[in-house]
């Protein structure tokens, strides 16, 4: 594995941590914030496994997975948990999404969001 590679991994398994701490404590917006940055840095690990390039400046998943060949390659359930978690991204970020965002993101919904991110994680984990 390239140190390039590692240091995608490393900050994947980081801010899958990250989720699991916002949950304990209850910042049910940040868990999906997280759990985003997770997926896209595990996304931007294969993308530089597999092209040996360095990855693009972007934060849309299906972007990095088209941009990598490898979108393809996932199951209809994981293309439907990208595009779940795709907007957290955004939607945590400014203050007219938050509020509504807020509503949606319960302590079940959360639990279910990481487990799924770690179930997509561990799956490219896997292939690297």
């Amino acid at each position: 594995m390239t140190d390039k590679v590692r240091y995608w991994l490393d900050l994947s398994d980081y801010d899958i941590e990250t989720a699991i701490a916002m949950q304990k404590s209850k910042r049910y917006l940040y868990v999906g914030f997280m759990c985003h940055q997770t997926i896209e840095k595990i996304f931007k690990a294969y993308f530089t496994h597999l092209k040996n390039e360095i990855a693009p400046f972007s934060h849309s998943l299906s972007y990095l997975a088209n941009k990598g060949g490898f979108y393809s390659e996932f199951s209809e359930d994981q293309k439907d948990f990208i595009d779940q978690i795709e907007p957290l991204n955004i939607e945590a970020r400014y203050p007219s999404y938050k509020e509504r965002l807020l509503k949606s993101l319960s302590k079940e919904k959360c639990q279910e969001i990481i487990f799924n991110t770690k179930k997509l994680q561990e799956w490219i984990k896997v292939k690297l």
